[in-house]
């Protein structure tokens, strides 16, 4: 069994990219609380792989629907070869912002504000974006939370309670507002709110049937994660708002629901297990 908890890990390095060398030092100096306590909802939502995998495709599903968030993506991005690469970096800066010290947790922040300062430019329809522009800084943040947390209760918790989901958008409302979001959503009423508002802005069309086929097209980093790579981009679609699956014209029978449902489950108690203590 030892063997094989081995081998389950070095297939989770291998689709991160991470050795030794370049994993993130997560240690905190004594008396350093970083942005959140061990006890709090976004350590325990933010530290399952399986539902962050499934929760993290979601959100790039549901991001892409914004015409300014799929234009930075689109103008800057490297999304035809690259978007499990933007998987990786977002799952460090999340792994980092979450349970690393305070100083990486700013390091972190300060470089993605950095990053963002040259994501800008024209819609097709002539409106500037930027990618530091709070409003947008926003979207993206409540497309992570909502997908994070739905996977998080669908294969984790079903009995999270409310206060505890509203906790955890609580606490992970801190991220976004150090980088300049505005008017975060803190709870579930209110991040159904801004889906609402927000959902007149939303369009699909051909950027982004590319950039999902492009997202669907990234091969595994190795042949054995096909399987886990497959399965999560269904559990991802599965997990999408129905208005969401709507726009991007995908259906879903209710058996195909339930058998990605039971893989992801099985393969989630598979990977707790092997990484238990990781």
């Amino acid at each position: 069994m030892a063997d094989l908890r081995e081998a389950i890990q070095a297939q989770v390095a291998a689709l991160f990219g991470t050795t030794d060398d370049n994993r993130l030092d997560l240690t905190r100096p004594p008396g350093d609380p970083g942005l959140f306590a061990p006890d709090s909802a976004a350590w325990k939502v933010h530290g399952d792989l399986t539902s962050m995998m499934v929760g993290g495709t979601a959100a790039l599903l549901l991001q892409m629907l914004h015409p300014g968030a799929l234009a930075g993506v689109w103008d800057h991005g490297s999304f035809r070869h690259d978007l499990t690469g933007r998987l990786r970096r977002t799952a460090q800066f999340i792994s980092g912002t979450t349970y690393g010290s305070t100083a990486m947790a700013e390091e972190l922040i300060g470089r993605v504000r950095r990053i963002h300062h040259v994501v800008q430019g024209t819609l097709p329809d002539g409106t500037p974006y930027s990618a530091n522009d709070p409003a947008l800084l926003t979207w993206v943040h409540a497309a992570e939370v909502q997908c994070f947390l739905g996977a998080y209760v669908r294969y984790v918790d079903p009995a999270m309670t409310g206060a505890a989901q509203d906790a955890y958008l609580d606490q992970a409302a801190e991220v976004p507002v150090r980088l300049g979001a505005i008017e975060v959503p803190r709870d579930r009423a209110a991040l159904a709110r801004y889906f609402d508002r927000v959902r007149p802005q939303l369009r699909y069309g051909h950027r982004t049937r590319v950039v999902a086929r492009a997202l669907f097209a990234q091969a595994a980093p190795s042949p054995a994660l096909e399987p886990f790579q497959t399965l999560t981009r269904e559990a991802a679609i599965d997990l999408l708002p129905d208005w969401a699956l709507a726009l991007h014209g995908w259906r879903r029978s209710a058996p195909q629901r339930l058998a990605v449902r039971a893989g992801i489950g099985g393969t989630g108690r598979i990977l707790r297990w092997a990484l238990q203590g990781g």
